[in-house]
């Protein structure tokens, strides 16, 4: 059984330190007092990064130009899901913003998050 003192997670070193006992852990069988300091610690380290390690969202364009580039789209492919070329091109460009509604066109069309 691995010993272990539970508390919160205040600074890096904390940080830092929780992670290499989560490291250790993590082939813990469910149900064992193991994974229970792996479950506590999980979420003491998740609290923390939400707090000091957030990953932002991605600027909603950004992420449509990463999808584009991925798949090897164009911009003609995005003509069902946001409307005209010019559409397009002023979303693109920044020069409108996404509607809710080509949101919903660009998710259920392309299998993205909302």
């Amino acid at each position: 059984m691995i010993a272990l003192e539970i508390r919160p997670v205040r600074n890096e070193q904390d940080y830092r330190a929780a992670l290499a006992v989560i490291d250790g852990l993590i082939d813990a069988v469910e149900g064992s007092p193991e994974f229970d300091r792996l479950e506590v610690l999980s979420v003491l380290v998740a609290d923390y990064e939400d707090k000091y390690h957030a990953i932002k969202a991605p600027d909603p364009i950004s992420f449509l130009e990463f999808v584009m580039d991925s798949r090897r789209l164009t911009r003609k492919d995005l003509e069902p899901y946001i409307g005209s070329r010019s559409r397009v091109a002023e979303i693109l460009n920044r020069k409108r913003a996404l509607t809710m509604e080509m949101v919903r066109r660009l998710s259920a069309g392309l299998d993205l998050p909302a």
